[in-house]
């Protein structure tokens, strides 16, 4: 039974992605009252999601020990690919997190898909193929969870990253939106390419692509490495991690709740749990450890910062996603897959809150930028409570849900830096905890900085009238508020007094309650937490009206443009490729096409001067028969003598 409602969990909303590909457009100019195709459309993605949720409710409830279920779907001389699920807690907690999420989205679309703020306004004509697409989108994450095989892994990693083509793209009015689209399709191409080869090598090691058979068997030390460090490269792309990250700052181009969808728990958090997934593998390659720590502590500055000098209020929530994954793969390479899981937990609760919630922000204001918003606090207060508990967890805030995590792999990358705990080298260690704790200062100030400029202070734009979302975009923001204020303190079971006198690094097996040990090294993160905050808060207190990112002074700039790394990859990559491929056009056209048509038309305009010749008038084409007939005598004579 367990291994059925594995299989149905990405089963129910593929069926209703794919009934909702067969529905046409909405008729243009149609309002909501009008549009059958739409409310056909919003029953099956909510059911679709809904359906999901409710299953992995259950297998969550189900599942203690891990299930697994197999059947050979190939078998090429010995190498297998199987069909099935492999199921444990954590699976399923990540399980729920997609689904909850899926829901909350598909259920928000309905209302922020819209030309207008009423219900009779005319609406986004190309809805039904949006909600289908968050469907399959959500079925290959599910996919990816459920997986029993490495290559139905790679299935749903790849449906992934097509529907996130599709989706970022889908408001063609934008014209930075194709180019954001096919530049996260792209970018996230490069590292799967190296996905799929590092998938190769481990499934022909094993003899098999089932990852239970994968675990099992005793790879070659240099087969393993090189799998480990292939396999990066497409984490490094889908969960935007340097130097593959630059696509997701432009991805903020798609609809607000396409990004909460990618940026919570979908596409950027898949690389983190295939990760976790086959972290034995990772465990004993220490070579492929340390590559990650260096990646983690690099991306997780590079987001931080890139962060600070953002008005864009999108920009400033996906940089710090890009920055919060880097505190999950640090947590990995340091040898700690369940704090790293438990971060990506409270990050899909509090980030899906702040997207939805600067969607209604954006939706009541008409802008994404923070110079245009000031003072909402007092018009839209039930946005402002909610995007200041997203706030507070994403900097750690006591005792919100980002506190437990953050603090969680801060501890454990503090003793794998003191004490030699983890896998890889110490060194990894260090690198990755004070890159936290220097993340922790960063973080706070920039999250004070977006709730300053955006709900308090005079507003900026005062014909404007703001005001709350309506009820399908208030209900998912306020009950994501929730996990967002109390996932961390689920599993909760011994008193705080008891927790501050042991300090014990969290260890969360798969199954168990989510449960951290919290001790003295909690003082820190909270003092460079209230640093952060103060010095926001201070400088805004000098002057209200000025940008606070104005004490970044010279850096401001470097920092907008993330160091100019997406331009150093423009020119290093791009650039080049581009000129390849011009290179290329113009020897096919000069030198395949030219030859082919040049003989084309060689042979043409010989056969126009033949023609010409034989279409002479009767006199003249008797002269030169006789003529002719005079020389072929003339040459005989010559040729063969006289009589």
């Amino acid at each position: 039974m367990t291994g059925l409602l594995g299989a149905a969990l990405p089963a129910v909303p593929l069926v209703a992605g794919l009934i909702g590909l067969l529905l046409p457009p909405s008729p243009r100019g149609a309002t909501t009252g009008e549009d059958r195709a739409r409310r056909v459309a919003i029953g099956l993605g909510v059911a679709g999601a809904a359906g999901a949720l409710l299953i992995a409710l259950v297998l969550l409830a189900r599942v203690g020990d891990p299930v697994e279920t197999s059947t050979t779907w190939i078998d090429l001389g010995g190498l297998r690919v199987t069909l099935g699920v492999r199921l444990d807690g954590t699976a399923a907690l990540v399980a729920v997190a997609v689904a909850a999420v899926a829901l909350a989205v598909q259920v928000y679309s309905t209302a922020y898909l819209k030309r207008g703020p009423h219900d009779d306004v005319e609406v986004d004509h190309r809805y039904p193929p949006y909600a289908a697409q968050i469907s399959l989108f959500t079925a290959a994450m599910l996919l990816v969870v459920v997986a029993g095989d490495l290559v139905m892994l790679l299935v749903g990693w790849e449906v992934m990253g097509l529907c996130s083509y599709l989706l970022i793209a889908h408001d063609r009015r934008l014209p930075e939106a194709p180019a954001a689209a096919m530049k996260a399709f792209l970018v996230t191409r490069v590292g799967d390419v190296g996905f799929l080869l590092g998938i190769a090598l481990l499934g022909v090691s094993a003899g098999s692509f089932r990852i239970a058979d994968v675990l099992a068997h005793d790879h070659a030390t240099g087969t393993l490495t090189a799998a480990c460090l292939l396999l990066l490269a497409g984490v490094a792309g889908k969960s935007a991690q340097f130097p593959l990250h630059t696509w997701l700052p432009d991805a903020m181009a798609g609809p607000t709740p396409i990004s909460a969808l990618i940026h919570a728990a979908t596409m950027v958090a898949a690389g983190v749990y295939a990760v976790a997934r086959l972290y034995p593998l990772f465990e004993a390659t220490p070579t492929a450890l340390a590559v990650l720590g260096v990646l983690a502590s690099i991306t997780l500055l590079l987001g931080a910062l890139a962060a600070t000098a953002q008005d864009d209020l999108k920009r400033v929530l996906a940089w710090s996603t890009v920055s919060q994954i880097g505190y999950m793969t640090g947590a990995l390479a340091v040898g700690a897959p369940a704090a790293a899981l438990f971060h990506l937990l409270t990050h899909a609760a509090f980030k899906a809150l702040l997207f939805l919630a600067a969607g209604a922000v954006i939706h009541a204001v008409g802008s994404t930028l923070m110079s245009r918003m000031g003072g909402l606090r007092r018009d839209m207060p039930v946005t402002f409570w909610c995007t200041l508990i997203g706030l507070g967890a994403l900097a750690g805030v006591p005792p919100l849900s980002g506190f437990w995590s953050k603090d969680g792999v801060l501890a454990v990358a503090e003793a794998a830096a003191l004490d030699d705990t983890g896998p890889a080298p110490a060194w990894v260690g260090w690198l990755v905890w004070l890159a936290g704790l220097l993340g922790v200062v960063i973080t706070a100030w920039y999250a004070t900085r977006l709730l300053l400029r955006t709900f308090l202070g005079e507003p900026r734009m005062p014909l404007l009238r703001p005001h709350d979302p309506p009820a399908a975009m208030r209900w998912p923001v306020l009950l994501l508020a929730v996990p967002a204020a109390l996932l961390g303190l689920v599993g909760f079971v011994q008193s705080f007094a008891d927790r501050l006198l042991v300090p014990t690094v969290p260890t969360l097996a798969p199954g168990e309650a989510l449960l951290v040990h919290v001790g003295p090294a909690l003082l820190l993160p909270t003092a460079l937490l209230l640093l952060g905050a103060g010095l926001a808060w201070a400088g805004w207190r000098r002057d209200p009206a000025a940008e606070p990112a104005r004490a970044l002074g010279p850096l401001r700039p470097v920092f907008a443009r993330a160091f100019r790394l997406d331009d150093v990859q423009h020119a290093l990559v791009v650039r080049p490729v581009r000129a390849l491929a011009r290179l290329a056009r113009t020897g096919d056209e000069v030198g395949v096409d030219g030859l082919v048509e040049g003989s084309g038309r060689g042979a043409s305009g010989l056969g126009g001067g033949l023609a010409a010749l034989h279409r002479a008038a009767l006199p003249r084409a008797a002269a030169a028969v006789l003529a002719g007939a005079l020389l072929i005598g003339l040459a005989t004579v010559l040729i063969g003598g006289l009589p």
